[in-house]
């Protein structure tokens, strides 16, 4: 069975916000990335600069001590802290520029939370920081990444819509 991002529950858009749409458009962006059929994973976009990530830690992402390896640790930090800012920039799809990634503790399993938050920029580059919660609520890791603009309009990416 393959293991795809969960697409996200799309409201009745008729009465959203204009940032709601925005929103559920990054929503959708996410679960429709190739990289997301790799990670059984479901992004939120809780409002302006503030994004989470679900998802599930099992040996599938494991190195060869048994816990997981910091590729997972990176991806849901980059994915948490990008969307937090790309939440703020309705017109162009951000680049991930640098990203510092620290680790604060291994993890074996189990759901695994990823928020993001907005830190500064609101024109060419974004800051954001973003860190991990185990099932405990224990920090696992944490990040900063830095986000520039690019040329590349969200509304021509396949996944950016609102609706399914």
């Amino acid at each position: 069975m393959p293991r795809t991002a969960t697409p996200p529950d799309v409201p009745d858009i008729a009465g959203a916000s204009g940032a709601d749409v925005h929103y559920r458009a990054l929503e959708s962006l996410y679960a429709a990335a190739p990289v997301n059929r790799l990670f059984e994973s479901r992004l939120e976009i809780l409002g302006e600069g503030h994004s989470r990530i679900r998802f599930t830690v099992d040996e599938r992402h494991f190195h060869a001590a048994g816990a997981a390896h910091g590729t997972i640790y990176f991806k849901m930090l980059d994915d948490a802290a990008f969307y937090a800012a790309n939440s703020m920039v309705t017109d162009r799809f951000l680049l991930t520029t640098g990203f510092n990634l620290l680790f604060t503790k291994p993890v074996r399993g189990g759901e695994v939370i990823a928020e993001g938050r907005w830190v500064s920029g609101r024109r060419r580059v974004f800051i954001a920081d973003s860190h991990l919660l185990d099932a405990e609520g224990e920090e696992i890791g944490r990040g900063t990444g830095t986000f520039m603009r690019s040329h590349i309009p969200l509304s021509s990416l396949p996944g950016y819509r609102a609706e399914r």
